[in-house]
């Protein structure tokens, strides 16, 4: 439903990005429909971990520039992040492939990355003149550091998950060929473990590390804004569209 899957597992919600044929590049209806199902993940007491993941070859390779549902995108992004971070319950990211642009923050948002050695992170916003969205400055900032979360951000060059997992981005680097079964391992460890304790563990470091989330968020969405009224990000969706290189002049 609106590009997301979802099915109980025993105590496991396995949420699917689904929209394989767009790198499950996420517009409105879909990004409301994550956060209908993580609501529902929170509500439901015989879910105890949660399994966020992509279908086909990507995680999520950012927003829809090709379609047209995307009215209230940035809140939506924000609520989706907002609502991973909020959960009382252990949340896994399976990175199989890319996670460009909001993708990043999307994985990163999750209590555990496990990313399988292919996979990359991208915050790819710069290319279409636009700013990294989703909390992606808090999250980044609070977990490589400024200096490399700018470099992320202001040269969009793609981090391979061993890099993501020496800079301290990611929780789990996995091969590939042991991807699913070390992803599992890691849910059963999070479906069995003391729910209460996560509950707090999830609160504690939230407080600590992404306190200024939601103001972070509202500048995002302020900027994507002004951002997307510029000739720099008509050309940039140009070029994204015609499969060539932006020409910028900062107006």
């Amino acid at each position: 439903m609106n590009g997301i899957s979802a099915r109980r597992d025993g105590s496991i919600l396995r949420i699917l990005l689904d929209r394989p044929d767009k790198l499950n590049a996420v517009d409105t209806p879909m990004l409301n429909e994550l956060t209908v199902r993580l609501g529902d993940a929170a509500a439901d007491d015989a879910v105890r971990a949660v399994l966020l993941t992509g279908a086909g070859r990507a995680f999520c390779s950012g927003g829809d520039l090709t379609g047209g549902n995307t009215a209230g995108a940035g809140h939506a992004a924000n609520d989706v992040v907002s609502a991973i971070t909020a959960l009382p319950k252990p949340v896994v990211a399976g990175v199989h492939g890319p996670a460009v642009g909001y993708g990043c923050p999307l994985a990163l948002a999750c209590d555990l990355v496990v990313a399988a050695r292919s996979a990359y992170f991208q915050l790819a916003f710069t290319q279409v003149g636009l700013m990294p969205d989703g909390g992606a400055a808090a999250l980044l900032g609070a977990a490589i550091g400024r200096p490399r979360a700018t470099r992320m951000a202001m040269t969009a060059e793609r981090v391979f998950a061993a890099t993501a997992f020496e800079w301290g981005m990611i929780s789990h680097l996995v091969e590939d060929v042991s991807y699913g079964t070390e992803l599992a391992e890691v849910l059963q460890v999070a479906a069995r473990g003391p729910t209460l304790s996560y509950r707090w563990i999830k609160k504690a470091l939230a407080a600590a590390t992404v306190s200024e989330l939601a103001p972070v968020q509202a500048i995002e969405v302020e900027g994507q804004r002004a951002l997307m009224r510029t000739d720099d990000f008509r050309e940039g969706v140009r070029a994204f569209r015609e499969r060539r290189q932006p020409e910028f002049e900062g107006r």
